[in-house]
């Protein structure tokens, strides 16, 4: 029973998380870095301590009673995570919903897997994965034999790219991604997903404070939430820094009070985005403390936000008017990541 509620509560993380961005599509006559940060607001500064407040009332104290050392490297990981989330944004808008977050998530699935392995290699840690383990044990090696395969996948889905811009005219690419371009959306999603893969990082470097939560006596369902209100500084600062270097290279600051847009949706509709988007990660922490399997955990949940973000994509008509080649392309690049981190969980439920 606990393993199929962890798998709920990832199912409905990973819904939140393939499907914040459709808010932000009813934001009209606003820059994106505009909407994207009063987004951000509420889901890194706003939502996160209240969420705290209401499952883990002492999460200040905790906060405060945690080692600067801990603190520092939460903070850090979530700067670097902050980039991750930064051009997460930016390949969804060149690549669109399906294309965008399959090859961002693939990315993020295998570095999530595979970075840790290589750093405890050089700095081993008790109960921790090295590389060396991935090379010369069983479940190891079906968890490198996963990376591989999501790689490969990725592969496919920016070959289902290709054949896509090669195939459609130039105005039928807009009618479905505005502002699609291949080359951008690539080189941001590529970023994306080897960063975005810093937030377990963060989680793990964090656990100290989810510790004292449980220690505390606190429900250890929400254990995790003392973690992001640290975490998510760290993206705060990212994201808050370069958009304000983009309001004031675009002279979009006028956005934010603009009256000939529909200011009160505008904030609306970012607000519900970013809200939504918090949610992936309160339902991730549910998810993790049933299945009590972080590796693992984030697998799940990689997947389940890859299939609900195509489900967005279909829905959202981003293959109309492509050859059946290139839908059959792009589908096997989906069912071969699915598969892949699939087979990475699996690996890691042997361990």
């Amino acid at each position: 029973m606990q393993i199929i509620l962890g798998i709920i509560f990832h199912f409905i993380g990973g819904f939140a998380s393939g499907s914040f961005y459709m808010p932000y599509k009813k934001v009209k006559g606003w820059h994106w870095e505009s909407y994207w940060i009063i987004g951000g607001l509420f889901s890194w500064l706003i939502v996160p301590p209240l969420a705290a407040y209401l499952t883990v009332p002492g999460f200040a104290d905790i906060i405060k009673n945690t080692p600067w050392d801990v603190i520092k490297y939460t903070i850090l990981f979530g700067v670097l995570w902050g980039i991750g989330g930064l051009t997460y944004g930016l390949g969804v808008r060149y690549l669109g919903m399906s294309l965008g977050n399959s090859i961002v998530l693939g990315f993020c699935s295998a570095f999530g897997a595979l970075v840790p392995s290589i750093y405890y290699n050089f700095y081993p840690a008790e109960g921790k994965t090295t590389f060396n383990d991935l090379l010369t044990t069983s479940w190891g090696r079906i968890v490198f034999a996963g990376i591989i395969v999501c790689l490969f996948g990725i592969y496919i889905c920016g070959r289902a790219g290709m054949l896509k811009e090669n195939e459609l005219p130039e105005e039928e690419k807009k009618k479905s991604v505005a502002e699609f371009s291949l080359t951008k959306g690539l080189i941001v999603a590529i970023i994306s997903g080897i960063l975005s893969a810093c937030f377990n990082f963060g989680i793990e470097a964090g656990k100290p404070m989810a510790n004292a939560a449980v220690a505390a006596r606190f429900n250890p369902l929400y254990q995790n939430n003392v973690i992001y209100v640290t975490l998510l500084w760290g993206g705060l600062a990212t994201n808050f820094i370069w958009c304000m270097i983009l309001n004031a290279r675009n002279k979009s600051f006028g956005d934010y009070t603009n009256n000939k847009t529909p200011l009160a949706k505008n904030y609306l509709f970012s607000a519900l985005a970013g809200t939504t988007w918090f949610l992936q990660f309160f339902f991730y922490g549910m998810g993790e403390s049933k299945l009590g399997n972080g590796a693992s955990s984030w697998i799940l949940h990689m997947a389940f936000i890859i299939l609900v973000a195509n489900l967005w994509g279909i829905a959202l008509k981003e293959w109309k008017g492509v050859s059946k080649k290139t839908k059959t392309t792009i589908t096997i690049g989906i069912l071969t990541i699915i598969a892949s981190v699939l087979l990475v969980g699996y690996g890691n439920s042997l361990k």
